[in-house]
């Protein structure tokens, strides 16, 4: 539970480094509190099953945390050009959708559990922005051989395949539900 109030503590620190367009050094402070974020959210998770130790209020801060972090991250990069506003509205709505899908399933007795491609998406979202907060070239290699990364460039290579991977999985989600509310209007009453 602390890791998650941390995480959740360490949203309007991002938003505070990314106000205005950051040089070198405030790009690499939110891209190590970005990866130290998602990187705590696995932590706990990892600990929370190791130590059968779950609450009511982590299963319901944990994932409110993640979207407040990759949310207040992605709209402050919208202004500074880092990231175009559509690709944020695709990621975003599929949020909300799959958020109430899962209300109403949870409303039906229902439970849709996360399938894989929303994991790969979220580890391919997670590391795009990262690339993306670093967002500076920075040479790789010794010597002769050195290389330039562009890490807005993989940023948003890795971004395009978390959207294909978003909507993949938002797919996914929505035949979940269908079938298994096609399944429950089939089953005998009384």
């Amino acid at each position: 539970m602390l890791i998650t109030l941390g995480r959740c503590a360490a949203v309007p620190v991002m938003v505070a480094l990314l106000w205005s367009t950051p040089g070198r050094t405030l790009a690499i402070w939110s891209m190590i509190i970005f990866v130290t974020a998602m990187i705590g959210d696995v932590v706990d998770g990892w600990l929370a099953r190791k130590w059968d130790v779950q609450s009511v209020a982590g299963a319901f801060l944990d994932p409110i945390a993640d979207k407040l972090m990759v949310l207040a991250t992605l709209v402050m990069m919208i202004p500074l050009g880092w990231v175009p506003a559509w690709m944020v509205l695709v990621l975003e709505a599929r949020e909300l959708l799959i958020g109430a899908l899962r209300q109403i399933a949870v409303s039906e007795g229902l439970v849709i559990k996360a399938g894989a491609l929303g994991k790969f998406k979220t580890a391919y979202q997670s590391t795009a922005l990262g690339f993306l907060l670093f967002h500076y070239q920075a040479p790789l290699g010794i010597g002769r051989f050195t290389l330039t990364l562009d890490a807005h460039t993989v940023g948003i290579a890795l971004l395009w395949q978390s959207i294909a991977l978003s909507v993949a999985s938002a797919i996914e989600y929505g035949w979940g539900f269908y079938k298994h509310h096609e399944e429950r209007k089939h089953l005998p009453t009384g």
